[in-house]
């Protein structure tokens, strides 16, 4: 059998773990014709069909999701070593390939951008925001930001966040609708609700003297994004449950009310979180640093 190299072995991976030539041709950076006549070339190599292709769908085979499975550690391997020459180095280099919530992104990433990278301008940041849980083992994503209590244990996570909810609808909704005392009277309101990518509506949580509820809202409007949603709520079509954060200013400026601020309840925190590795990437290490120094410099701004 004639020999495989690195390369074609991590463009391999790529496919098989991105399920797109499209999106491997762009991680690696080169062309999708020029990906394709690789991979073909690593079959030809093995005498052995290592992914499906159809005009919409790329998938591994059964010899390719075998090989896939022992290749993968090996890269993350590689790819330590190369990264723990950043010790050496004043500046961190490389690709840092972060998952988020939507929410996080535009509430934490996003005003945080800038700074990092103009710290850090040897790393190159990608960020992919989206409501879908990801394996950021098997999808090679260097961390990914999540709720404490959805990571899984064999991660490690650093705290990064807090959210705070809150329960709003504007004037003019409140004009023609009774004012809500209690969380069930929420089952009489025109609520805007958010559909998950998995399909299901999360009911809307309560808490109250030790008391914790749920309650399924119902509403003639549903949405995927908060971006959305928030803007319902301004423009008078029902009442939301959203973060503090995105309606602040709506909120100082009368535009919209607070409901049952008794019955918030407190958020979990947001972790960073990634596999334990014997040597972290210098990018993601720097990231990491970097967020804790955030975070410090917040809680001391607040006191």
């Amino acid at each position: 059998m004639r020999e495989i190299g690195f390369s074609e072995m991590r463009a391999f991976a790529a496919v098989a773990t991105q399920r797109s030539f499209a999106k491997a041709a762009d991680q690696l950076g080169v062309s999708r014709s020029t990906l394709s006549e690789t991979i073909r070339g690593i079959e030809e190599k093995l005498g052995v069909r290592l992914l499906n292709r159809t005009t919409r769908s790329v998938a591994p085979t059964e010899a390719g999701e075998r090989l896939l499975a022992r290749l993968a550690p090996l890269l993350d391997d590689f790819q330590a070593a190369l990264d723990s020459v950043n010790d050496f180095r004043s500046s961190p280099t490389g690709m840092l390939r972060l998952t988020v919530p939507p929410p996080v992104a535009r509430l934490l990433i996003e005003p945080l951008v800038a700074r990092f990278l103009e710290a850090h301008p040897k790393i190159t940041l990608e960020v992919s925001a989206d409501g879908v849980l990801r394996d950021i083992v098997r999808e090679r994503f260097d961390a990914g930001i999540r709720i404490g209590e959805r990571i899984d244990r064999d991660m490690i996570a650093t705290p990064v966040g807090d959210m705070r909810g809150t329960v709003v609808a504007a004037p003019r909704y409140l004009e023609s609708h009774p004012r809500p005392t209690k969380p069930q009277d929420l089952q009489a309101h025109n609520c805007v609700r958010v559909r998950f990518p998995s399909g299901a509506f999360k009911p809307w949580p309560f808490e109250k003297g030790g008391k914790q509820l749920e309650v399924a809202v119902e509403g003639n409007l549903i949405v995927n994004t908060e971006t959305m949603q928030n803007r319902a709520a301004l423009d008078g079509v029902g009442i939301a449950y959203t973060l503090v954060d995105f309606v602040e200013q709506p909120l100082r400026e009368g535009k919209l009310v607070a409901l049952l601020e008794d019955w918030i309840p407190r958020l979990p925190s947001l972790y960073l979180y990634y596999p334990s590795r014997r040597q972290v990437p210098g990018p993601l290490q720097a990231f990491v640093d970097f967020l804790r120094r955030e975070r410090r410099v917040a809680r001391a701004t607040k006191r």
